[in-house]
This record gives structure tokens, sequence and C-alpha cells, in this order.
């Protein structure tokens, strides 16, 4: 009878079982692969209420505009379905043309002086100590802590008979019995900067607060008088915050409806007075909703412009 050995392992032996070469990182790339996992869905669950409120407030109801400025209008101005181009091709009318021709260039004035006024001011806030700094921007923003609507019939009461304005003028000797300071154009104007200038000052404020103070003294010490200092060496440096200005300020005087209604009789109507007469005197929906989507389209191109020349301005300066 043939005797077989059979070994059996003690309790503290263990196997020796053969597994893949990469069995050891195994368990670690799992492991990490579960912990991005996680990470990526506690992400999408904090950006699910931004998410919602983009979809909700923005993405849709620009989606519902669009559809809705190729839809075509009952009697009454309502939106009955349909597809048309009739609402687009009616911009080209010499009266909405006008309305768009007037916003452009109301926006491109207000831009620029803004740009200028908001350079001098900003400049002026860098050269003074850090504590006056902060009172001086303080006493900027505060007027807008007021109403909006309340600030601008605050003009009607500046610019108009028995104003301040004209108590200066006559005091001046001025004959005050013609003019006529409200409304007119001169008030929009005003108004649009008086709106908009903090904006501007802003964007260049900190673009400048960040430039060197011995790039100027440099520039001095190499012949550079104040307006070469400037053209040649302060405004590239800032060029980023003069761009955002620029935008900050053009995109939103397309479609300001309260001003030039209040300060300039709603003689000359910008975007913003189109849409809302479209919509509320003219009961024409699809046609306030085509305006709309032309507002936008002006807005993107004006920042996809304000980009490209920022863009440049940084490699100029690198």
């Amino acid at each position: 009878m043939t005797t077989t050995d059979t070994f059996v392992p003690a309790d503290d032996d263990t196997l020796d079982v053969a597994t893949p070469a990469d069995a050891p990182s195994a368990g670690p790339r799992s492991r990490r692969l579960r912990g991005s996992g996680r990470r990526t869905a506690t992400g999408l669950l904090l950006l699910a209420p931004a998410i919602v409120a983009v979809l909700g407030l923005a993405i849709i109801p620009i989606v519902i505009v669009a559809r809705n400025s190729f839809a075509e209008s009952n009697l009454y101005g309502g939106i009955t379905g349909g597809f048309t181009w009739a609402n687009y091709a009616q911009l080209v009318d010499p009266a909405y043309a006008k309305v768009l021709g007037y916003s452009l260039g109301m926006a491109a004035i207000n831009t620029v002086v803004c740009l200028v006024i908001g350079y001098i001011v900003s400049y002026y806030i860098v050269s003074r100590p850090p504590q006056r700094q902060s009172l001086l921007l303080l006493l900027i923003i505060v007027p807008f802590w007021t109403d909006f609507l309340v600030r601008t019939f605050a003009w009607i009461s500046v610019l108009g008979r028995g104003g301040p304005v004209y108590g200066v003028l006559g005091a001046l000797g001025v004959d005050t019995g013609s003019l006529s300071l409200i409304p007119s154009q001169g008030a929009v104007v005003m108004g649009l900067l008086y709106a908009f200038l903090p904006t501007a000052i802003f964007p260049i404020y900190a673009s400048m607060r960040a430039i060197d103070p011995s790039v100027k003294e440099a520039a001095a010490d190499l012949g550079c008088g104040w307006w070469q200092t400037h053209l040649r060496v302060l405004i590239p440096l800032s060029s980023t915050g003069i761009v955002a200005a620029a935008m900050l300020t053009f995109v939103p005087t397309l479609g300001v409806f309260v001003i030039p209604v209040l300060l300039g009789g709603g003689k000359d109507q910008l975007v913003g007075n189109l849409i809302v007469t479209l919509y509320t005197e003219f009961r024409n929906q699809p046609m306030g909703a085509a305006v709309s989507m032309v507002l936008l389209v002006l807005m993107l191109l004006a920042m996809v412009v304000a980009g490209l020349i920022a863009r440049r301005g940084r490699k100029k300066v690198a």
C-alpha cells in the first residue's frame, strides 16, 4: 500500500498565488478613480443652482425670443407659430435703420466720453494716497445706491427751468428765454454719461493701480513728456481695463430706454425704446423679438471686437 504525504500549512503560512503584473496598482488606481468620480459629482452638485439659474434666466428665454422672432403674428400681434423671415426683412425699413444708426452713434459717443473722463478720474485717484483712494471711490459709489429711475428724474429738476443750471446761466448773463436744456440731445448725453461713468472708472482704475509707479518715473528719465508718458506707456499698460470699460459702457447703452424718454422727450429712440414700443404700444411680439435678437447680435459683436483689441494690446505689451 502506498502512502501519500500531505502537507498542511500552518496558521501563519500564506499561499503564494500568482497574480497579474498590474495587480499591485489596481487597488490604488481604483480608489483614485472613485475619488475623482466623487469630486466630479460634488462639483456638479455645487454648480447645479448656477446652471439652473443660467438656463432658466438666460438660455431658455433667449431661445424663446429667438423662436418668436421667426414666428408669424395674428391681428393682435400675438404669436401664432409658423416660420417666416418677414420680421427681419422689415428691419431694412428706413425707420428701423434710423433707430439702429442713432443707437450705435449714441453708444459710441457715450463710450468715448466715458473713457476720456474715466481715464482722467482714474489717473487722479491712483495718484492719491491709499487712504484717499478709498474715500474717492466711495464718493463715486454712494450716489448709485439710489434707484436708477430716481436719479434720472433728478436730472429733470437740475436741467429744468427754475433749476440750478438755469440759475447759473442767468447769473452769467446768458439769455435763457429761448434756451431749452430739457428735453434735448444734450440732456440725453449727460444722463448716459452720469449713468455709465462709474462702469468706466473702475476697470481703468484697477488696471492703472497694477502699474508700477517706477515705470512712469523711468519714462520721465528717458525724456518722455506728460503726453508721451500717457500715450506710449500708461495707456498701453492699462489697455485691458480701457477695453473692458468700453465694453461695459457700449453694450448697455444700446439697450437703455428710460433716459431717452425722460431726458430726450422720446423724439429719438434707442433700440431699447424701439423694443418696448413694439411690445407694448404696437403689440407686435414677433417684430419686437426680431429687434431684440438684432440687439443681442450687436452686443456679441461688440464683445468680440473688445476681446480682439484686448488680446492685441496684451501681445504688444508682452
